[in-house]
């Protein structure tokens, strides 16, 4: 059979010098045998060091299938159930909301049949434990009706592996390594962006400028945790050897490494997975795609095919087999400008061993990429500023800087130096130029990207919130106010009495929150805004200030648009009425 590549290696070659591929790397497997492995220019590009089968590659998405079977194999102790509502088993898991609560089970999740979207900027160079971004989801607005079509969905697998941590008692890179990698025998696998730095043979990421052919050295993904979604690192020589199970249905050396009917579980179709490029290429080299779990099945030129591709900042992999054949091909690619290499590849090598004929395929995603490439180069020339001229922000730059957050995102920063403001959320650091009115926007940059945000103010006119345009969604972050201290707060708690008579009293809860108390009303709380004042945030246009005289608590002025009053704090009040005990905090 590997006479039948032919001049595979030569095509290679070729494919590296027209794409400007920095490295590739090939494996090809049939029945339980490596027949062809390969690495094609370098892995680290600069220093001209060659790619071998032991280089060690990130293969993002392909993580997915790890996680899925480490899933079916608590599936298989009686631990989990694919098909019952994952909330039966572990309740601490909360969606968006109760009818999603009640449906959502194991197979929705992995195979992103929820409809929530991706949310991934909570992943981007995220600071979450597994804990913490599990907690998330229930933040995650869907955007199509349950089960209705796919969406690829990255955070549910990071709340499945937080899922196999609470069943089993192990972190979930423990569990995948002793449940899987070692019984495969996959000895240089690792989880993290830092492993694979700690080794001496790995790849390093270069990509095009996006304006020319010039190559440059991007950042490394910012994955050095471990990722149920993402984070795994491998080898050719590894992967060849997930691949033989793959394809010999969880059998290796004649002894049986991964129960049968958990891969078979895992190619169970789902919902259909659309290929937007289908329309744009004017051809589909797979058609039919169906999801199942961590990975895909469809129909190329006739024959079944098994897959799943994996993309990180400069670095691509694509993993196919054919079940019917027994055949199977291992992509790296480094590089984004060549990413559909990672398909290409594999499609020239079925071609070839399958006597196919060779397909235009490559030819084809070739004058795509070209086209792209040169298009966006031309947008970005021809942008023309759409700022309304001559507008300045409502505030002054101090007004705008300070801390905001969104439940699922997290905490962005806004800071002012120089007389400009900057812009940080994670590791991102960028200044913000004043677009228009209250409009602010980072550069374009080329490792960055471009960030655009628009601040907010309350019905008392202050800053207090800002809008980014995150995951094809308006994500608003509220503006974390300055608290006082706890000792302030507890200065401030008391019974308070209006000239008419009326009194109220304020009591501070376990969490330092304040809370207003009128009899026979609902208590209110009460949120810090600035200084001494408060507000209730659902009722924004009301207002609590603590006056002091003599440095002491005096009264509470409270108005709103349209009244103010002053109630006189009422010194050695009946305790009923003061703070005597802590408030219970609210589910």
């Amino acid at each position: 059979m590997l006479s039948d590549l032919g001049d595979f290696d030569d095509y290679i070659e070729a494919q590296v010098h027209e794409w400007n591929a920095p490295g590739i790397g090939v494996c090809i497997v049939k029945d339980e045998k490596v027949i062809f492995t390969r690495g094609y220019g370098y892995r680290d590009y600069a220093n001209r060091l060659p790619f071998l089968s032991s280089t060690l590659f990130p293969i993002a998405s392909n993580t997915k299938l790890f996680t899925a079977i480490a899933a079916g194999i608590l599936v298989e102790k009686g631990v989990l159930t694919f098909d019952q509502p994952i909330r039966d088993v572990v309740p601490s898991l909360r969606f968006y909301d109760k009818s999603l609560d009640a449906a959502v089970t194991l197979r929705d999740m992995l195979g992103h049949r929820t409809g929530v979207p991706r949310y991934d900027m909570i992943l981007h160079r995220a600071e979450f434990s597994k804990k913490e971004l599990f907690d998330r989801i229930r933040f995650m607005k869907p955007i199509a009706p349950f089960r209705s079509k796919l969406i690829y969905n990255n955070m549910m697998y990071e709340a499945v592996g937080h899922i196999i941590e609470l069943l089993s008692g192990k972190s979930w890179d423990q569990f995948v390594r002793d449940e899987v990698l070692s019984p495969v025998g996959m000895p240089q696998t690792a989880f993290t962006i830092a492993d694979m730095l700690a080794h001496p043979n790995h790849a390093v990421p270069f990509t095009e400028r996006r304006d020319s052919e010039a190559l440059w050295q991007t950042p490394y993904p910012e994955l050095n945790w471990s990722s149920p979604a993402g984070s795994i690192v491998s080898s050719l020589d590894d992967m060849s050897r997930w691949l033989a199970v793959l394809i010999n249905n969880g059998v290796m050396a004649g002894k049986k490494v991964i129960p049968e009917q958990i891969l078979q579980a895992t190619l169970a179709p789902g919902l259909a997975f659309p290929d937007p490029l289908g329309d744009v290429l004017g051809f589909e080299p797979e058609i039919n795609s169906i999801y199942g779990m961590g990975r895909q099945t469809s129909s190329y030129r006739g024959h079944l095919l098994a897959s799943h591709g994996g993309d990180l900042r400069a670095f691509h992999s694509q993993v196919s087999y054919l079940p019917s054949e027994k055949l199977g091909v291992v992509v790296f690619v480094i590089g984004d400008h060549c990413s559909m290499l990672r398909n290409a590849v594999g499609y020239n090598v079925y071609d070839r061993l399958l006597g196919l004929g060779e397909s235009s395929s490559m030819d084809a995603l070739r004058e795509f990429h070209l086209k792209a490439k040169q298009n966006m180069r031309e947008s970005r020339e021809r942008v023309r500023p759409s700022a309304i001229p001559d507008t300045r922000p409502s505030h002054d730059l101090a007004d705008y800087v300070g801390r905001y957050e969104h439940p699922a995102y997290g905490q962005l920063h806004i800071s002012l130096n120089d007389f400009q403001l900057q812009f940080r959320f994670r590791q991102t650091k960028l200044p913000l130029h004043h677009y228009h009115y209250d409009r602010f926007d980072t550069d374009d940059d080329e490792a960055e990207g471009a960030w655009s945000m628009s601040f907010l103010t309350s019905p008392l006119g202050d800053i207090d919130r800002v809008s980014l345009w995150l995951d094809a969604t308006d994500a608003v972050f509220v503006r974390i106010p300055d608290a006082p201290a706890p000792g302030v707060l507890k200065q401030l708690t008391g019974t308070y009495q209006a000239a008419f008579g009326a009194r109220c009293a304020i009591k501070l809860r376990r969490d330092n929150q304040l809370m207003l108390h009128f009899p026979e009303a609902p208590a209110e709380v009460l949120t810090p805004l600035k200084g001494l004042q408060f507000r209730n945030p659902k009722w924004p246009q009301r207002t609590f200030e603590f006056v002091m005289e003599n440095g002491r608590v005096a009264a509470l002025r409270h108005w709103n648009s349209v009244a103010e009053f002053v109630l006189t704090r009422v010194e050695n009040a009946d305790s009923a009425d003061t703070m005597e005990h802590e408030e219970p905090i609210a589910d």
